[in-house]
């Protein structure tokens, strides 16, 4: 029953996402990208994403190391791994957002960029807080 459970939450939390993007797109009239920064604005940018990236590499295997060795009720939890994660993904999408509005030929991009950012941090932040909506 729990996989009944799980497939259908992801179902819908990926058709209310892509029904989103797909509105938001067609409002802002910017064209369709990938979600993260695998296609940077230019190269300053990519070389700023790479940074960021391996700063959350080193801050992982910290957070990782230091959390092992703590009892595990007694854990930090910004060193958590979900936690680190969900801040890279807001750190990096942001970073995207000045960047396209700096330096993209479409001035809605960075707009696109942050109402997206902000619709998976509400979804994501409504899921974990509430247990997945008290299914489990």
């Amino acid at each position: 029953m729990i996989w009944v459970k799980s497939i259908l939450l992801l179902l819908i939390m990926t058709l209310l996402i892509v029904t989103f993007n797909a509105v938001m797109r067609r409002w802002l009239k910017v064209d369709k990208k990938t979600f993260s920064s695998l296609n940077p604005v230019n190269e300053r940018h990519r070389k700023i994403d790479w940074v960021i990236r391996l700063g959350f590499i080193v801050i992982l295997i910290f957070g990782a190391f230091t959390n092992v060795t703590r009892d595990p009720m007694d854990r930090i939890w910004f060193l958590e791994t979900n936690i680190l994660v969900f801040g890279l993904i807001i750190v990096s999408e942001s970073v995207r957002a000045i960047m396209e509005k700096r330096y993209a030929e479409n001035k809605n991009d960075y707009m696109y960029t942050i109402l997206q950012l902000i619709f998976l941090s509400i979804i994501t932040i409504s899921v974990f807080t509430t247990i997945f909506f008290g299914w489990f």
